[in-house]
C-alpha cells in the first residue's frame, strides 16, 4: 500500500499493516479498557513495550494479566496515573522520565464522558481537567524524553463531538453555568487543537503530534457514567446500537496516526464513514483550523500548567 493510494483513494489499513515496533516504548493513558486496550494489544503484538496508564494499578495490572493470556511474550508496565489531579500527573510524568530512557509513542486516550457537575483536585470542570489539560501536562512533561528519538509520535484522541465545543475558555471551572454535553464537546475540541498546535511547536524537532477520533464505537464511556444515563438517554443508546462499531475497530484510527509510515504530523484520522468503518484522513472542527484560536488555548492552558511544569 503506497502513501499516495491511502491517502488518496482510502484503502482499508488494518492492524496487519502495523510494522515491527521491536525496541519502542509506547505509553497510553485508559489502557485498562476499550480503545486504550486494544491500542495496548495491537502495539504488544508488533513487539512495543506498553507502559499502560491507568487510575489504577488493579485495573492496569488487570488488563496487563488479560493481555498476557493472548500473548505471553508481550512487554507491559503498571502504571497509577489520576488524570483528574495535575499533581499526579506532573510526578508521573517525572516518574517515567527518570525510568525510561526514551518515549516513542505517546498516546493521549483515556477520558470522561458527560458527568454531573464535578470539579477536578485543582477545582476545574472535570472533562475539561481530564480530557485536555491532564494530558497537555503529560505530553509536555514528556516531552524532553520524546525528543530523545526523532520520529516519535504523540497521538491525542479527540471525537466527532469537537464540531459542537465552543471556544472562549472562559467557563473553565464551570462557574457560570454546566451543560455536560457542551463541556464535553469543547474539551474533544480542545483535544483537536492541541494536538494541532502542538505539531507546530515541534515539528522542527521531527517529532509529529497527531489526532484521531474512533467514531462510533462500543467502549465503557456510558456505563461508566454516574449517575447513570437517563431513560431517554439509555433509549438512543439502544436504537443506535446496530451502528456503533466495536472498540477494536475504534482502536483503529489512532493506532494508524501512531505507527503508520504515511502518517503526518498534524493528520487527524477517523472512520472511513465519520462514525463507523476502516481509518481514513477524517475532517476537523473549523475552530481548530483557526490559528489564532489554538494559539489563545495554548495560552490558557499554559497560564494554568505553568506551576505544575
Amino acid at each position: 500500500m503506497t502513501a499516495t493510494t491511502f491517502r488518496n483513494k482510502n484503502s482499508n489499513w488494518t492492524i496487519s499493516d502495523i510494522p515491527n515496533l521491536d525496541g519502542k516504548t509506547a505509553f497510553i493513558t485508559g489502557a485498562n479498557s476499550g480503545l486504550g486496550y486494544y491500542t495496548a494489544k495491537a502495539l504488544a503484538e508488533k513487539n512495543a513495550h506498553v507502559l499502560l496508564a491507568c487510575r489504577s494499578l488493579e485495573k492496569a495490572n488487570s488488563a496487563i494479566d488479560k493481555l498476557k493470556s493472548l500473548n505471553p511474550k508481550g512487554k507491559f508496565t503498571p502504571v497509577e496515573l489520576d488524570l483528574s489531579d495535575l499533581n499526579n500527573v506532573s510526578e508521573i510524568g517525572l516518574k517515567i522520565s527518570s525510568e525510561f530512557e526514551n518515549l516513542d509513542l505517546l498516546i493521549n486516550n483515556a477520558g470522561i464522558m458527560h458527568p454531573p457537575k464535578t470539579l477536578s483536585k485543582q477545582g476545574f470542570e472535570i472533562q475539561f481537567a481530564v480530557n485536555h489539560l491532564a494530558h497537555m501536562l503529560l505530553t509536555l512533561k514528556f516531552l524532553p524524553l520524546i525528543e530523545k528519538k526523532e520520529n516519535s509520535r504523540i497521538v491525542t484522541v479527540t471525537s466527532g463531538a469537537q464540531f459542537f465545543g465552543k471556544v472562549g475558555w472562559n467557563n473553565l471551572k464551570a462557574e457560570n453555568y454546566y451543560n455536560k454535553w457542551e463541556s464535553y464537546a469543547t474539551s474533544k475540541l480542545a483535544n483537536v487543537m492541541f494536538a494541532l498546535e502542538l505539531n507546530e511547536k515541534i515539528k522542527q524537532k521531527n517529532i509529529l503530534s497527531l489526532a484521531a477520533h474512533p467514531g462510533i464505537a462500543k467502549t465503557n464511556l456510558f456505563s461508566a457514567q454516574k449517575p447513570k444515563p437517563s431513560p431517554i438517554e439509555t433509549f438512543s443508546l439502544e436504537l443506535f446500537s446496530p451502528i456503533f462499531q466495536s472498540a477494536e475497530m475504534g482502536a483503529l484510527p489512532q493506532l494508524l496516526a501512531a505507527t503508520s509510515p504515511m502518517a503526518k504530523g498534524g493528520d487527524h484520522y477517523g472512520p472511513k464513514f465519520n462514525f463507523r468503518g476502516h481509518p481514513k484522513l477524517s475532517p476537523t472542527s473549523p475552530f481548530a483550523l483557526n490559528k489564532k484560536e489554538r494559539k489563545n488555548l495554548w495560552e490558557k492552558s499554559l497560564e494554568i500548567l505553568n506551576s505544575f511544569l
